[in-house]
């Protein structure tokens, strides 16, 4: 069975961004949701009813992008940020997928206020699209760059494993073009846990592709096509 995955979603350009790397990702064999975190509830009957079935058709647009059949969260939180690092525990979610911060430039990534929250010791892997994913016709995934951190092959498992589903090659130097960049978290980070150097920090901030961020000794279960089997009469 592939990742969990969650996509965070408000229905905003952004998001957008993250539903195409949500894509990715369900290509590459892994279950895809999609969470809306509301902030407040409404005290008033009729109107709390009316925010709960705005949030459904929020989440229902975000759904038929993605195919229709998807499971779908809603997440009440006085924060974005810790209403999804409680979503991931509870679902066990492998991955948490972001758009860009809403400024950022065409093609660059940047997290948000949530995503960096995440990236500061969340139970599940990061993964980050770069502003305009949405608009591009196809999301590609030929060439995967890798940036492993000492005595850690998490990121590196993973490259591999996305590499083998996808059909995709590791890039042999960092300053190759890629189409997916996999990254680790820093040896200081607890087990299973989120947390990236001021290096890799740097690494995202000057990237032109997604950022996969893994978490400290866990390869995501991203596993290879079956061949299919050939009987003899």
């Amino acid at each position: 069975m592939g990742p969990k995955v969650i996509v965070s979603y408000d229905d905003t350009a952004n998001d957008r961004d993250a539903l195409a790397l949500g894509r990715v990702f369900a290509s590459a064999g892994a279950t895809v949701s999609l969470a809306y975190v509301r902030h407040t509830k409404e005290s008033e009957h009729a109107q709390e009813r009316l925010e709960e079935r705005e949030a459904q058709a929020l989440l229902e647009r975000g759904a038929q992008a993605l195919g229709g059949n998807v499971q779908r969260h809603v997440v009440l939180s006085a924060s974005t940020g810790e209403g999804l690092w409680q979503l991931a525990e509870r679902e066990r979610a492998d991955i948490v997928v972001f758009g860009s911060e809403y400024r950022t430039p065409v093609g660059r990534v940047s997290p948000g206020t949530s995503a960096t929250r995440l990236l500061e010791g969340a139970p599940a892997a990061v993964a980050l699209a770069p502003a305009g994913l949405r608009d591009r016709d196809s999301v590609q995934v030929e060439r995967i760059g890798l940036i492993p951190d000492d005595g850690d092959e998490s990121a590196e498992e993973t490259a591999k494993g996305l590499a083998a589903r996808l059909g995709a090659k590791i890039a042999s130097s960092i300053d190759e073009p890629v189409d997916l960049l996999v990254v680790g978290s820093r040896p200081e980070a607890p087990e299973g846990r989120v947390m990236i150097s001021a290096s890799v920090e740097y690494a995202i901030e000057n990237a032109f592709s997604p950022v996969l961020v893994v978490p400290r000794g866990v390869v995501l279960p991203f596993e290879p096509r079956q061949s299919p089997r050939l009987t003899t009469a």
